[in-house]
């Protein structure tokens, strides 16, 4: 079951089929993972508008931004190599992405507000990104039910291999950054870096076909009922990836103007 999310990788929700049988009080299903991933939502969005709230008035310290983060990647990688603990680690990452993402977000309108004055930038520049992401959960979700794009594993190879350099040339940014450098031309408003961030945003839409599919795939195996928080968590962390590209679009359109 190849997939550019790492919560999906590794066969996560294969070899359950003979342990736990098919008794729907003990294994998974779509129905569940559905429920659990408008929860963990919930909790990201109660926390997000904790802290957009808190550092606007200027009651929380910046050392949350990082701490945030980096909470929510260690969170993510017991996750990732533990499953089992998906029940409680899920909503705690949940929770620290919130933080994170509600931080971000007001800092990225409040920075783009100064840079070019409340009348240059067209309002609500991270409502845009909330509805983009949610619309494309939406098309995406759509377009996987319909079977208006199948799964094949031509397509999941191409997604995996995209992803996967997408991530290579994102450490190598991330260390360049440390000799004050830059890969050329991606982090500009330029043709380039825009059609770049489009061409980042597709591949984050199609990787959540391959988390439904997984998903789906999980529920046919049998999968235990803790495997709902798992999968529910998955989607979480590309839903997580697509607004970031998505609000960074937007920033990049902006600074075209």
């Amino acid at each position: 079951m190849a997939t550019g999310n790492p919560a999906f990788a590794n066969q996560a929700f294969q070899g359950y089929e003979q342990v736990y049988g098919a008794n729907p009080s003990t294994t998974m299903t779509v129905q569940g993972t559905v429920g659990k991933t408008f929860l963990l939502l919930a909790i990201l969005s109660a926390t997000a508008i904790w802290s957009w709230g808190a550092v606007s008035a200027g009651q929380a310290q910046m050392i949350l931004l990082p701490a945030s983060a980096i909470g929510g990647f260690i969170l993510a990688m017991i996750t990732i190599f533990r499953p089992q603990v998906s029940p409680w680690t899920a909503p705690i990452y949940a929770a620290f992405e919130g933080v994170f993402l509600g931080m971000f977000s007001f800092l990225i309108e409040n920075q783009m507000r100064m840079r070019y004055g409340p009348q240059a930038v067209p309002p609500g520049i991270v409502f845009q990104a909330i509805a983009l992401t949610g619309g494309t959960l939406f098309c995406m979700l759509t377009a996987y039910t319909t079977g208006l794009i199948k799964v094949t594993d031509r397509l999941k190879t191409g997604i995996v291999a995209a992803t996967g350099a997408i991530a290579l040339l994102y450490l190598v940014s991330i260390g360049l950054s440390f000799f004050r450098m830059s890969v050329p031309f991606i982090h500009g408003a330029g043709p380039i870096g825009i059609g770049f961030s489009l061409f980042v945003v597709g591949l984050a839409a199609f990787n959540l076909l391959l988390d439904f599919d997984s998903i789906e795939q999980g529920a046919r195996n049998d999968a235990p009922k803790f495997m709902e928080w798992y999968g529910a968590f998955g989607l979480i962390v590309t839903l997580v990836w697509l607004y970031l590209e998505i609000l960074r679009l937007l920033s990049k359109l902006q600074d075209r103007r």
